[in-house]
């Protein structure tokens, strides 16, 4: 029998979330990852210590990096110097890279919310009742505020990012395990974004999510494309989530459950066969 390949897990089992047990789904998943690989558990603070004895470093649920970003910084440029495979590999341009990909996004053209960093670029906002005011390096809500528009000029921009407040219907999430589609889950409550129930997506919901999966250019790893449908009908990007995304693994069927370990598992096999260990 060949022998398993190493996996750390990194994960924050302490981690509190709004609306999820971050831990319950790693637990499963680790439970479950165990057919296929030797795998042990760790902190986020503790990867670049531990790292070197594995194969491969597996970043799940560990919670905003905004909360060690001076550490997180290290471990990246450790992983790099070192070699080190990390899944999801570093090459990122999603939420691993901070959310300057929604204005490079916004400013090309995609469905996504309208998104400025300059005060002078103000005028490019269609007018809504409030206006979403972010930090560019934010996670899980960390630092939004909402203020009308007579307040956006008032603002300290540099490290600030700015959205209209859309009127949607809902949101919207697709989970894909490289670029294979796995399932979708949709919050039919606006003002509760947490509780998601299933959702069947049409073709042009998927090719709206496929648009976000191909220009990320990630050839493995997890990502979540989350996005809102508005009063029109229509999708816009909220967040593409390549770092870390919570899975909401809990609230799907087995089936889905099952499939989604298969190719996670499958997936994981394949980037240890194209990434030697240098």
């Amino acid at each position: 029998m060949p022998e398993h390949r190493r996996v750390l897990f990194v994960t924050d089992l302490a981690y509190q979330a709004r609306g999820r047990r971050y831990c319950d789904e790693d637990i499963f998943l680790t439970s479950r990852l165990r057919d296929g690989f030797d795998i042990a558990l760790c902190h986020p603070l503790d990867a670049a210590a531990l790292m070197d004895a594995f194969d491969v470093v597996v970043v799940r649920n560990s919670g905003p990096v905004l909360r060690y970003q001076k550490e997180y910084d290290a471990f990246r440029e450790q992983a790099v110097a070192r070699g080190i495979r990390v899944y999801n590999p570093l090459s990122g341009r999603g939420d691993m890279a901070g959310k300057q990909y929604l204005l490079d996004l916004s400013a090309a053209g995609y469905p996504v919310i309208p998104t400025i960093d300059r005060p002078e670029d103000l005028h490019l906002l269609p007018e809504a009742g409030q206006y979403a005011v972010k930090p560019k390096a934010g996670a899980d809500s960390i630092g939004l505020i909402f203020v009308p528009r007579e307040q956006l000029s008032d603002l300290a921009y540099g490290d600030i990012l700015v959205q209209p407040r859309i009127d949607f219907r809902y949101e919207v999430s697709f989970y894909y395990v490289d670029d294979t589609f796995q399932y979708a889950l949709h919050a039919p409550d606006a003002e509760r974004r947490w509780v998601l129930e299933p959702y069947e997506p049409t073709d042009t919901d998927l090719a709206f999510a496929r648009r976000f999966i191909d220009w990320n250019t990630l050839d493995h790893g997890i990502q979540r494309v989350d996005a809102c449908r508005t009063r029109e009908g229509g999708l816009l990007l909220v967040e593409l989530e390549d770092l870390n995304p919570y899975l909401s693994l809990d609230l799907v069927s087995d089936r889905a459950r099952d499939a989604f370990v298969a190719s996670m598992t499958a997936s994981l096999h394949r980037f240890l066969d194209a990434q030697p260990r240098v």
